[in-house]
């Protein structure tokens, strides 16, 4: 039997092993890099080995170095979790090489799914539906198509395609990134399905030959080909369930699957299915599997159970459901601004309403998998997940309520996410109606605006304001009893200054009365787009917490200060502010003209040369981070007139990419003269 356990990873899903190693009794073991070491799932193990590596990304791909960490703390079982080398057979084959149990599939198993295109051509012998696809850009037939890494997964080297002048350089594109993230490039081409939904089927295998098929998910809401929102069990027609059960293990039985594994499939809107492909893993949305299972099933449990050889525990089979799960990934990271990654302290990380973490609820409730706690510094090295948050509930509807509640309650300051945009998602008409496919974020742009409407802005400055007079009141030295900036004789109004959540400055001035009461106030931008602003009376002002009656409305807001960061969550939703001191040291002047670096990150290509004449909308440079491509495009028509950094060269956030000067007035375009002329 497992007694000391070594987990190949890190974060959410390190944990997530972690807590059923502890249910189970099972000792534990982390292996971490240098910029984990501070980090949450290293402090739970019993023991923890250090990786060295010569960056943070690469250390733990370092197989010689995790078997070693095996053999120093006594392990004799690794998990690998997911990413990383979780799907990679040489791993598997020398942790059995090393007389360790590995608990995963066999090596083989892992190398036939690996391989995309091989596993297509093997289970289409099955009888598993294919979608057509091609190795050649020549023999492409008709688009639009997808291109697809061959060696792994995650929405990494996807790339959809409507023209096959775009072809190309999708495929080179794809390629970088597929190489940065897996260490193969190789990719193919597959017919592209239009309005398609994405499903999957959580199979499961021992060695005695038996393959369960444990329910469908639906993983359709996605970002960049990755899954932001997954389901169980998924609205489907009448049969349906069972066909793709039927074919799942069908699958798992052609190549003799052992342990946790899922099966993709691309649903079609005329109600065909095709193979996607196996993951040869356990899933990150495993958890609402778990959540709507009748019997409490643990499928990390079950990963140990069949690692040491035991049968699958009965029933093999799990029909029998109980409510409806939903899941949400939260991720560090602007999806309004293509889905940059943001980095940072996570000043404050809580989630109300949490009745467990990482383990069954025997009722409705909500379910946290988290990576990060208060204090977790996030950096660009790794994947920009931070945590799950799961609802069960009797129906669809209520379990998206309840994530949705829970979602918009969250206090989480520091390091931007993605919650605003889950939120409006799950209250969404479209979602509540089950009228989802993989394309719905591009076609709801209306889900990318911020929670917090912006005529809400200036009074919620207006409590950050208020809180930091508290907070300078409660921390004087001396008359802290007397309200701040009181005065004999009524005088100016006091003034504080943000950087308000989009950047834009925000200008409070306010007045309190002998009482403490506020007296007056104003905003620039003004509150209101009318000429009429709301009136606004003080109820009650703390260092943490504000109280307006808004127009008879009594709205509470919650405050918290790190420096000059204000963190503000309300009735309508939270803000980020930046508090500007009143006298400002002078600044280095950045060029006219100049591109920033968004994000810290690594430059992997220069498109462009110095003089080479832009238009808008023309990529200059392109930034990796989080193991993803991010463009650096040309805001205006211009020339090049500097660039700074060189290919490989790793940037801060604000370092100079570039410098474009404006074109000389000969280059640009005439006006055209009357409707005729018009060149366009």
């Amino acid at each position: 039997m497992i007694t000391r356990l070594l987990v190949a990873n890190r974060g959410e899903i390190a944990r997530r092993v972690f807590a059923t190693c502890r249910a189970v009794g099972v000792q534990t073991v982390a292996v971490y890099s240098d910029a984990d070491a501070d980090a949450p799932f290293v402090a739970e193990a019993d023991l923890a080995v250090r990786l060295p590596g010569n960056t943070p990304a690469e250390t733990y791909l370092r197989v010689e170095k995790i078997l070693e960490a095996a053999r120093r703390s006594g392990a004799d079982a690794v998990h690998p979790g997911y990413g990383f080398l979780a799907e990679n057979a040489e791993f598997a084959a020398a942790v059995t090489d090393a007389g360790l149990t590995w608990v995963g599939p066999p090596a083989k198993v892992i190398a036939a799914m690996g391989d995309k295109l091989a596993a297509k051509a093997l289970l289409a012998d099955a009888g598993v539906p294919m979608l057509p696809s091609w190795t050649d850009t020549d023999e492409v037939t008709g688009f639009p198509v997808l291109v697809k890494a061959s060696a792994g997964g995650g929405g990494r080297g996807m790339r959809i395609v409507r023209a096959a002048d775009d072809l190309a350089e999708a495929v080179a594109s794809a390629r970088r990134e597929a190489t940065a993230a897996f260490g193969d490039g190789t990719v193919f081409i597959e017919r592209y399905v239009e309005r398609g939904r994405h499903v999957e089927v959580q199979i499961f295998g021992d060695a005695h030959g038996t393959v369960a098929a444990l329910g469908v998910r639906e993983c359709s809401i996605q970002r960049r080909h990755q899954k932001i929102i997954e389901e169980a069990p998924g609205d489907l027609p009448p049969g349906l369930r069972e066909r793709l059960h039927e074919t799942a293990v069908a699958a798992g039985r052609a190549v003799d699957y052992v342990g946790a594994g899922t099966v993709e499939f691309l649903l079609a809107p005329t109600g065909e299915f095709f193979f996607l492909e196996m993951n040869t893993r356990l899933q990150v949305e495993h958890p609402v599997t778990e959540l709507i299972t009748p019997v409490g099933l643990d499928l990390v449990r079950m990963q140990l159970l069949v690692a040491e050889g035991a049968p699958l525990p009965e029933p093999h089979h799990y029909p029998a459901t109980r409510g409806y799960a939903i899941e949400v990934r939260l991720c560090a990271e602007e999806p309004a601004l293509g889905w940059r990654p943001a980095t940072g302290t996570l000043h404050r990380f809580s989630v109300p309403g949490v009745d467990r973490e990482f383990g069954w609820l025997q009722r409705s409730g909500l379910r946290l998998d988290s990576g990060v706690v208060a204090g977790s510094v996030v950096g660009v090295h790794y994947d920009s997940l931070l945590a799950k948050l799961i609802a069960v509930a009797p129906t669809r509807a209520e379990a998206a309520r309840l994530l949705a509640g829970a979602l918009s309650r969250a206090e989480l300051h520091g390091v931007a996410t993605n919650r605003d945009l889950l939120v409006r998602v799950l209250r969404s008409r479209e979602f509540a109606a089950a009228e989802i496919d993989t394309g719905f974020l591009d076609r709801h742009p209306e889900v990318f605006e911020p929670l917090l409407p912006a005529d809400q802005v200036p009074v919620t400055a207006l409590a950050a304001a208020l809180a930091g007079a508290a907070h300078r009141r409660a921390t004087a030295p001396v008359l802290s009893g007397l309200p701040s900036g009181w005065r004999n004789v009524p005088a100016v109004a006091q003034v504080t200054r943000f950087v308000g959540p989009d950047g834009h400055e925000v200008e409070i001035h306010y007045r309190l009365d002998r009482a403490g009461r506020l007296a007056d106030w104003s905003s620039n931008p003004p509150a209101e787009d009318s000429a009429e602003r709301p009136t606004v009376v003080l109820v009650e002002a703390t260092p943490a917490r504000v109280v307006f009656d808004v127009d008879g409305v009594r709205r509470g807001y919650r405050v918290h200060r790190v420096g000059s960061a204000v963190f503000v969550d309300g009735p309508d939703g939270s803000a980020s502010l930046t508090e500007l001191p009143r006298l400002p040291l002078p600044t280095a002047e950045v060029a006219a003209g100049s591109l920033l670096a968004p994000l810290p990150g690594a430059v992997t290509r220069v498109h462009v040369q110095v003089g080479q004449r832009v238009t808008a909308g023309e990529p200059l440079l392109t930034l990796e981070a989080m193991k993803l491509e991010h463009p650096v495009l040309a805001p205006v028509d211009g020339v090049v007139a500097e660039l700074p950094v060189p290919t490989g060269a790793q940037v801060r956030t604000g370092a100079v990419l570039a410098v474009l000067d404006d074109l000389p007035a000969s280059h640009h375009d005439p006006e055209p003269s009357s409707p005729e002329e018009d060149p366009r």
